[in-house]
């Protein structure tokens, strides 16, 4: 039978939707099928209630005529709240088939309204517990169920703090540090649980551990706490539904009990402390004797700002086991776990009661492999375990995370004879994204390179994008996240996280448009150019990758309150050039003690001015706001006239001669095309004056090879990444690296380190240059005017021999794409991998049509491909779905390497061009005449490439671009 299967059923981007509060969930499928060129001409969707029996349906599409098979919104009768739904898919294709109904799914909705929170916050008795005592609080209540037979029960559950749940002895669920981090003032998460196998009829027993968290702890580099409130508190709402029909629901309130416990201290960041002596053995079950125990009282809380689960949990992703055992020069004990990774250390141990174990945390050794903290500030990292003597002992912290590679060990029994290395495991914890994206190439210190941005986003996506995971700051700062969101959006799925982060920004700008530094905000620092820009750039960067039309709807005010904001700021309405900016952060072009790079701040602001307004025209074009769409689009026209007239000179070169300044020029589109070519070639001959190393920071960093290989210096920007030697990316490679480095010089040649003041080892910034890599080197990039890969735009720039292979793959919402290059002696090879409904622009650069053939066939005819197109500089192919390779002659295809925009058309006069070409190589031009039309790069370094050699190709250039000028 031929085979169209429907798979990978979602609703808000997640498969069985435990708990969510969206009225209208949207559902996607994935589509697979045997067939090339497959697309879904309709669909029928069909939901069914919590039995799950679709003979009596909620919903039915029936048969609609539609493309779309993602982010569907469900339009049925209004939903219930705690509700289970199913739901089905059935599809028809151009082909003429039928699709199996798919295996039915489901999404489960929490409370649609806060009128049905019937429990209170409760917190412990102020005359019994002093509510600024440092330990966890353990807040628990017997009960008895009694309705019959249990046909499902869930728990509803958010903390002021962070907590864990207990059920009759046992944890619920897997998630930790919930409820996350959001804009607690407005905004508090609640999770929902299934916990209808932990229930027994008869008797009960329910607990929360309860810790400061982010809600009343130390947050902050100023030393500060009560950020948020100044008591710990705990929300829980159980109900029970039985077989019978009836119903049983279990709150908290003043009725339960609270005692302190085993955690002694637990902050975010300075670790924890945990006296197993003081563990209350069965303090969550039923039979548990409370004689002694203190009372709770309820706490004045909001309940109209709590909000169901948006984000995906944060959780423990996978387990890390130490790769030695160190004795340092100083005579310490130290674990090295290969990975600076973020998370804890779970350890076992057998040893007398009040031994005290000691564990500190730190990213480096020092130049002479001493253990060094200096850079974590004043973040203690510190675990402290003290045992309880009670045989073999597990622990891991509960309420507190750390940024490391490197643990020193102290008071571990015997440890002065040989610590056991198998005695202790770290586990890595983030927000547990899928993930989607992987990237590789022949140089294998780029694939370190690609790692250490993956394992950067892993140890910095915990429920907020911080800046750094270990010293006292970990906020999510909005620049960093900015830059960062292109590659983090091929890395993992992160629909539902940014979506909730959003929500964050959202809540806590002003009314003026004004967005903070962080988010959430804690700092009271705003309106920063590329920090405030995040407000922006990742709304429609998430409309991008996943077509999510919704979110864009969602921030649209956001996104012009930041834009009215900025033209509100200026003396000149299209020049931003007041208040305080961080400017191009940390470049290395600064003046000394400055962390600002040289490129003039109001040269920044002017640029991201630009880059949002065109945001915000482009997305009220998409949401049909003309009239919004027409007056913005009017704005950018004026404000790139304003940057012209303000920073670009009468011969067409940048006012402020900073690799950056070209970069944001270039990159933003701020100049009139007859400039473009004398701009670029300055910021390759900056490049080149410099050995081939960047000077960029914050700002012109993500955009640098980009601005290299659109505007004909691919080669230079693939020396940039393959450069090893400070400044560059691999320079920290080569230092031994497992994540991206705040500096490009955190540890200096001689092993000494940047200032302790600010110097992480895990900063995920300068990592953005990996959309760089999966977009340009491998080629594989969604195409905006078909978002979510829906149109796949396949454009792979080869390296002229600095690299034989490179490859990358993204699990997108229609299924995997893959894009992927090798050469084959005098063969090039692409491979191209394209999902059922979707459909790609591939270009074959430097290839001719005649040459061309795919999966060892004629071009012409060939099954799935739509159109081909022989272009000056490649051949254009239109396909749908399917498997192809492409192969053609690699003599053709290396000018993109150097020069994609040189066409002869292009020239002021051919025969100077001729002229420039015989002087080199003399009569070359004779073999030029069938080739007018086809660029001159190709012409010289294509067929021609035999007898031109390198430094003559640069040179001919270099003249052709001043004849163009």
């Amino acid at each position: 039978m031929t085979a169209l299967i429907i798979r990978k059923l979602t609703a808000e981007y997640r498969n069985h939707l435990l708990g969510t509060g969206v009225a209208s969930p949207r559902i996607s499928w994935q589509i697979e099928s045997d067939h090339p060129g497959t697309k879904q001409l309709a669909y029928r969707i069909q939901v069914a209630g919590a039995d799950g029996n679709f003979n009596k349906l909620i919903w039915d599409t029936g048969r609609v005529e539609s493309d779309e098979s993602i982010l569907i919104p469900y339009s049925g009768p209004k939903l219930s709240s705690r509700n289970r739904y199913f739901y089905k898919v059935q599809i028809w294709d151009n082909y003429g088939r039928e699709s199996e109904w798919s295996d039915a799914s489901w999404w489960e909705t929490a409370f649609l309204g806060a009128d049905e929170w019937k429990s209170s916050w409760i917190t412990p008795d102020p005359a019994e517990i002093d509510p600024q005592a440092e330990p966890a609080f353990l807040l628990r209540k017997s009960f008895v169920l009694g309705g019959g037979d249990i046909a499902s029960a869930r728990i509803y559950t958010a903390a002021a703090g962070v907590y864990e749940l207990y059920l009759n002895g046992e944890k619920v669920g897997d998630e930790v540090l919930s409820p996350g981090w959001t804009s607690y003032k407005t905004r508090i998460q609640y999770q929902t649980y299934d916990v209808t196998e932990q229930l027994r009829s008869g008797n009960n027993g329910i607990g929360v551990m309860l810790a400061n968290g982010w809600y009343k702890g130390r947050l902050g580099w100023e030393n500060k706490f009560n950020h948020y409130g100044d008591r710990r508190a705990a929300l829980v709402q159980l109900h029970v539904l039985y077989h019978n029909g009836s119903e049983e629901i279990i709150v908290s309130d003043s009725t339960w009990n609270t005692a302190t416990g085993p955690i002694q201290f637990s902050e975010i960041y300075d670790g924890e402390t945990y006296d197993a002596r003081l563990e209350r053995h069965g303090w969550s079950e039923a039979s548990f004797d409370v004689q002694g125990w203190s009372g709770t009282v309820t706490l004045d809380l909001p309940l109209t700002n709590l909000v169901a689960q948006e984000n995906v949990p944060t959780r423990v992703t996978e387990v890390l086991k130490p790769i030695a055992v160190i004795h340092t020069p100083e005579g310490d004990t130290v674990l090295d776990m290969g990975q600076n990774m973020v998370g804890r250390i779970r350890f076992n141990v057998t040893a007398a009661a009040g031994t005290t174990i000691k564990l500190t945390h730190a990213e480096v050794l020092d130049r002479n492999g001493n253990f060094y903290r200096g850079n974590i500030r004043t973040a203690k990292q510190l675990v402290t375990y003290i045992a309880s003597g009670e045989g073999v002992e597990s622990y891991a912290p509960y309420f507190t995370f750390q940024g490391f590679r490197y643990v020193k060990v102290e008071g571990y029994p015997g440890q002065d004879k040989g610590l056991p290395a198998d005695a202790f495991i770290g586990e890595v914890i983030h927000s547990d994204m899928d993930r989607t994206g992987t990237f590789e190439c022949s140089d294998e210190m780029v694939n370190q390179l690609q790692r250490n941005i993956v394992w950067g986003q892993r140890g910095n996506f915990l429920d907020v994008p911080t800046d750094c995971p270990q010293r006292d700051e970990r906020l999510g700062w909005t620049g960093d996240a900015q830059v960062f969101v292109g590659t983090a959006l091929f890395n993992y799925n992160g629909g539902a996280f940014f979506t909730k982060w959003l929500r964050d920004l959202k809540a806590d700008q002003l009314a003026d448009g004004s967005v903070p530094f962080v988010v959430p905000n804690i700092i009271q620092g705003y309106s920063s150019a590329a920090w405030g820009d995040a407000a922006t750039v990742i709304p429609w960067a998430v409309y991008t990758s996943y077509g999510d039309k919704r979110l864009l709807a969602e921030q649209y005010e956001s996104m012009k309150a930041w834009v009215d904001h900025i033209r509100s700021q200026g003396e000149h309405e299209h020049i931003w050039n007041t208040g305080f900016h961080f400017g191009d952060w940390l470049a290395l072009d600064a003046k000394e003690n400055s962390y600002m790079g040289a490129t003039p701040n109001h040269m920044v602001t002017a640029a991201y001015f630009a880059l949002s307004t065109r945001i915000v025209r482009d997305t009220a074009e998409v949401l049909g706001l003309a009239a919004d769409a027409a007056y913005y689009g009017a704005l950018v026209e004026r404000i790139a006239a304003a940057y012209r007239n303000e920073f670009i000179t009468p011969n067409g070169r940048v006012a402020a001669q900073t690799q950056t300044a070209q970069i944001l020029a270039l990159v933003f589109d701020l100049v009139d095309k007859k400039d473009r070519a004398r701009i670029a070639r300055d910021l390759n001959e900056m490049i080149e004056d410099n050995d081939y190393h960047l000077t960029t920071g914050f700002v012109g960093t993500p955009y640098l090879c980009f601005a290299l290989s659109d505007n004909g210096y691919h080669e230079t920007a693939v020396k940039l990444l393959l450069q090893k030697t400070y400044p560059s990316w691999l320079y920290s490679v080569s230092k031994g690296a497992t994540t991206i480095w705040e500096h490009w010089d955190g540890i200096k040649d001689d092993g000494s380190f940047w200032s302790d003041d600010m110097n992480s080892f895990n900063h995920y910034a300068y990592g953005a240059v990996g959309e760089w890599m999966y977009r340009r080197i491998a080629g594989l990039s969604p195409d905006e005017r078909s978002p979510g890969y829906k149109r796949v735009r396949v454009e792979p720039i080869f390296t002229g021999g600095r690299l034989e292979y490179a490859h990358a793959s993204y699990e997108s919402m229609y299924g995997k794409v893959e894009s992927g290059w090798i050469f084959h002696g005098g063969m090039v090879e692409i491979q191209v991998i394209l999902p059922a409904n979707t459909e790609a622009i591939i270009l074959l650069p430097g290839a001719l049509l005649s040459d061309v053939r795919v999966d060892n066939q004629p071009l012409a005819g060939a099954r799935g491909i739509q159109s081909l197109e022989q272009l000056e500089d490649s051949v254009r192919i239109e396909a749908g779905s399917g498997r192809y390779t492409f192969t053609f002659a690699r003599a053709h295809s290396t000018y993109r390497t150097y020069s994609p925009e040189m066409r002869l058309n292009e020239l002021v006069q051919w025969e100077t061009a001729k002229e420039i070409l015989d002087r080199h190589v003399p009569g070359v031009s004779d073999n030029l005449g069938h080739m007018r039309n086809i660029p001159l790069a190709m012409a010289a370094h294509g067929p021609m490439g035999s007898i031109i050699s390198q430094e003559q190709y640069e040179q001919i250039n270099r003249e052709l671009v001043d004849i163009r000028e």
